[in-house]
């Protein structure tokens, strides 16, 4: 049986391996051919604040473009690091906030572990 070239080049198949899900996929790719379409916009101003695309190639759509990359090893899917949880009367690195005392802070732990 013969089997037909996909629409899409670089096939889907091997992109969704690269990035484990299709919706990493999708966010990758899509931030990344923002990132060419406006590098694109602003090639007559001079201003050269984006990105130009890391590879040669033939297509003229953004998102082919970074697919490409993609498939060529430019561009990586990376985990993004976890942000920490709120708790009522802590701050972001885990200080007591002004007017808080500690055992109010013990018991919205205790209340969110019960929950």
């Amino acid at each position: 049986m013969k089997r037909h070239e996909s629409m899409i080049n670089p096939p889907i198949e091997g992109l969704l391996d690269l990035a484990d899900s299709k919706f990493r996929l999708v966010t990758v790719s899509a931030k990344r051919a923002r990132q060419i379409n406006s590098y694109f916009g602003q090639l007559g101003e001079g201003l050269g604040a984006s990105i130009p695309p890391q590879i040669t190639s033939t297509a003229r759509k953004p998102l082919s473009i970074a697919f490409e990359e993609m498939d060529a090893g430019k561009i990586v899917p990376i985990e993004p690091p976890d942000e920490p949880e709120e708790v009522e009367g802590l701050d972001a690195d885990g200080e007591l906030l002004e007017g808080t005392t500690e055992e109010s802070a013990d018991d919205a732990d205790s209340a969110d572990e019960g929950a």
